[in-house]
């Protein structure tokens, strides 16, 4: 993976590539996944089921937003993981 001569240009990138140019970019995606989106989706479930249902002053409500909040974080940080391993695999 050289430029037009072999050299490579700044950041190891063969010349007249462009920096956003890649398999995976850097600054990921995570929000077009469908699991992003269905856990958003379940996420916006979960709190209206809880304000219409559960007290909204007890602990499962608490636990039940949490759980739900987390499913969406969960998401991302997979995404950045996956992304890590690819970049580790081309490096090998």
């Amino acid at each position: 993976m050289s430029g037009k001569n072999g050299h490579r240009g700044q950041g190891g990138r063969p010349t007249g590539s462009k920096p956003s140019e890649g398999l995976i970019p850097k600054h990921g995606g995570y929000r077009n996944l469908k699991s992003f989106q269905i856990a958003q989706l379940v996420y916006d479930v979960t709190v209206r089921f809880c304000d219409r249902y559960v007290d909204r002053f007890s602990r499962t409500k608490d636990q039940m937003e949490q759980a739900a909040r987390s499913g969406e974080k969960h998401c991302g940080f997979t995404e950045r993981l996956y992304q890590r391993r690819i970049q580790a695999r081309r490096k090998r």
